[in-house]
């Protein structure tokens, strides 16, 4: 074989190896808590975004920024989608790559979706994950050229409520330990909320995300348990908050409830309302009526500790 194809393989496969590399189950198999076998396979379905629904094995993909960059900072990513599927480049890989260029290290949360086939008690699965999630990259933070303590999470509609969820309910527990990994804590240093819902309340609620989650009746008290206003106390973490105005899928009452509960209890927190954007913009790049958030956020990620 001629060196220079050997090279070009042996290139390739190496390549190959590190994409693999990237996208890590979060639990063995024999440990995944709240699942049953079935029949159901993950979709993904790619038209201008990557879209997954029936995730079965839950897991993180990592992006990491040079070591030259890094400034100790790590974020997990929740990507939005009703609860019914996850907009996995859109609200996940796209903001992967902006936060590396910040020097901060990501990772993209796939979570199980709560009416999966695979999933036994459905609100149960996606704050399940994400626990586990960040107190996998805490565990594994000296390989990552991470500070355990500057681990925050950021997500977008229904992921922006997953992330809330587990900034008021880190401490819940809500599946067994398994391993080392999960003596760990699940609170957030930080939150960043983009167009979220935060409530399941009936009058503000995003009702497709509520219904995926909670089902078509849900309780007072389940509703009440997965309604993040009102679990805000002084440990809530720091908190940065995007919505706007002409939002007619997940109403700007949303933040504007999120923000009041974390100014009665002296959380620090920064919001930004605006008159235009309408929901699941992204990055905002594509609309020339979305903020430009990321710029926002940069500026609040430094005043960070």
């Amino acid at each position: 074989m001629q060196q220079t194809t050997w090279i070009f393989l042996m290139t390739f496969f190496l390549s190959l190896h590190g994409v693999a590399q990237k996208q890590i189950s979060l639990w063995k198999t024999e440990i995944l808590p709240n699942y049953q076998e079935s029949n159901e396979k993950e979709i993904l379905r790619e038209t201008d975004i990557k879209f997954i629904r029936n995730v079965q094995t839950p897991s993180i993909e990592v992006y990491i920024p040079s070591k030259k960059n890094a400034n100790g900072k790590a974020v997990l990513i929740m990507p939005g989608g009703g609860y019914s599927g996850l907009a996995y480049d859109w609200e996940g890989t796209d903001i992967a790559k902006w936060l590396n260029s910040r020097g901060i290290a990501a990772f993209v949360l796939k979570y199980r979706l709560p009416q999966s086939a695979s999933v036994i008690f459905s609100h149960k699965a996606p704050l399940q994950d994400a626990q586990r999630a960040i107190r996998w990259i805490r565990y594994h933070a000296n390989d990552y050229h991470v500070n355990a303590n500057q681990v925050g999470v950021i997500g977008f509609s229904a992921g922006g409520h997953l992330a809330s969820t587990l900034g008021t309910h880190y401490d819940t527990t809500i599946y067994n330990k398994t391993d080392e990994i999960d003596n760990l804590s699940a609170r957030p240093n930080f939150m960043m909320l983009i167009y979220p819902v935060i409530s399941m309340q009936d009058d503000i609620t995003h009702k497709g995300s509520r219904r995926n989650l909670l089902g078509s009746k849900p309780s007072n008290k389940l509703t009440d348990q997965f309604s993040n206003e009102l679990h805000v106390t002084q440990d809530t973490p720091p908190t940065f908050i995007i919505h706007s105005a002409d939002d007619k899928a997940v109403p700007i009452e949303n933040s504007i409830r999120m923000y009041q509960a974390l100014v009665k209890n002296d959380v620090k927190s920064t919001m930004h309302l605006y008159p235009t954007g309408g929901h699941g913009y992204g990055m905002g790049l594509d609309n020339s009526n979305a903020p430009n958030w990321t710029k926002q956020a940069e500026a609040w990620l430094n005043t960070l500790p």
